[in-house]
């Protein structure tokens, strides 16, 4: 493996420790358990030992990853797809097309990422055959206990006799591993107290009362601006009764929680992504993999039950070289067990502006992988024949069935103007903003 043009594709200067001692540790074959902070670079400290494995030769999957949510496994797609190896990846999960997935199959990818159901689903019906499966990854294995899947992975791994390397990975330490992982005299790789590792971030509490909380998180909103923000919440109900607040100041925003529809989810993530949303309202499910970059403001309009889980929200900003702040909504009857005394208090001194909309807005447009398109396709039409130039365009992703791509958002009516009735790859598309 030659590191430089994968990092180079990644956009990375250098790995960090974790990273480096994970590849070191996986050399001689050992199986491994990772333990490292969300937002620390796990994804990749197993993707370069995964590639390591691989045989150009083989024509079989030859590494299976398990994690415990779709969302993560369309993240470490992305990224073994942006470290450019020239091996064939494929995602499975709930909520996508058996059928497109039974046909992905057929020319088997070297590298199958999915969640435990959706992987035993297709092991049963033997939609592929893991006898050339030489490396098993348990991604983010903690949740995947938490959510219940132990008995399908535990079927899964007992089917995989070919297995040479394990490698595990956690954001908390566990007590005890699961004598069904399989996991021999592993090397344990130790990174949750490392200070070089540790996120720079900076916690702020904002005192209110539980009357006037909602107005307090507006104003909190509006004072930082037009920042990529996560507001976390307990309960489904909380996140909608703040979009519907946000929607009545006409601030531009999305929702994302296990109540929704797949592809909505997919598609408030997408638009978070590519910066055509700056806010983002959510609950837990959004605290650990997903592939939400350079987050700058967390904030906790309910604050969790446990340390665990505060951890893990403030996990998705500062991760790796940057740094974050994370905000604490408190009313003066609320007290948790972990939080220290010494909080810096943000007194909010308004009225305060309302942020402006993002510079870019998402266009939605019919045609997909499913239809031989890909981003070269997308770039052609939109510069060739909508007029834009390369800096008009924004983050791109071709999805099974659509695609979708940020403009500037001054330019969206001319473009919709532009391309009312053009054909991508001989067929007729629609093209509008994407909702």
């Amino acid at each position: 493996m030659i590191l430089q043009p994968i990092l180079d594709n990644l956009k990375i200067t250098a790995l960090n420790q974790m990273q480096e001692a994970s590849i070191s540790a996986t050399k001689k074959g050992n199986d491994i358990l990772v333990l490292a902070p969300t937002g620390s670079g796990k994804t990749l400290a197993f993707l370069l030992p995964v590639l390591n494995n691989l045989n150009k030769e083989s024509k079989g999957v030859q590494c299976l990853i398990l994690v415990p949510s779709r969302e993560l496994a369309l993240q470490i797609e992305q990224v073994f797809k942006q470290m450019g190896t020239g091996f064939k990846v494929n995602c499975c999960y709930g909520g996508h097309p058996i059928k497109t997935e039974r046909n992905n199959l057929e020319q088997p990818p070297a590298v199958l990422i999915g969640t435990p159901g959706r992987i035993a689903y297709h092991l049963r019906h033997k939609n592929f055959d893991e006898s050339f499966i030489t490396t098993l990854v348990l991604d983010e294995f903690d949740k995947a206990l938490e959510f219940g899947f132990t008995e399908d992975m535990s079927h899964i791994i007992g089917t995989l006799y070919s297995l040479k390397q394990r490698i595990l990975t956690s954001a908390t330490a566990m007590d005890e591993i699961p004598a069904f992982t399989g996991l021999k005299d592993h090397k344990e790789i130790n990174f949750l107290q490392d200070e070089q590792i540790a996120p720079d971030l900076k916690l702020k509490k904002v005192q209110t009362t539980a009357e006037d909380k909602l107005d307090t998180l507006f104003e909190l909103i509006c004072k930082n601006g037009s920042k990529t923000t996560l507001i976390f919440c307990n309960h489904r109900e909380t996140v909608d009764r703040i979009s519907d607040l946000l929607i009545d100041k006409d601030l531009a925003h999305d929702i994302f929680h296990g109540g929704m529809e797949q592809d909505e989810r997919e598609r408030a993530l997408l638009k978070f992504r590519n910066g055509s949303i700056k806010i983002l309202i959510t609950t837990d499910l959004a605290s650990r993999g997903l592939d939400i970059p350079e987050v700058e403001y967390i904030i906790h309009y309910q604050l969790p039950y446990t340390e665990d889980a505060f951890l893990h929200r403030n996990g998705r900003t500062a991760r790796m070289n940057a740094k974050g702040t994370a905000y604490l909504i408190l009313a003066d009857d609320e007290k948790y067990p972990f939080l220290k005394a010494d909080i810096e208090v943000e007194k909010l001194k308004g009225p305060y502006k309302l942020p402006q909309d993002s510079i870019w807005q998402t266009l939605y447009i019919s045609a997909g992988k499913k239809d031989k398109v890909n981003k070269i396709d997308i770039v052609g039409l939109l510069l060739k024949k909508g007029g834009l130039q390369k800096e008009d365009v924004g983050l791109i992703e071709v999805k099974d069935q659509a695609s979708y791509v940020a403009i500037k958002r001054k330019l969206v009516p001319q473009v919709l103007r532009t391309l009312a009735n053009e054909r991508v790859k001989n067929k007729k598309v629609k093209i509008e903003p994407a909702m």
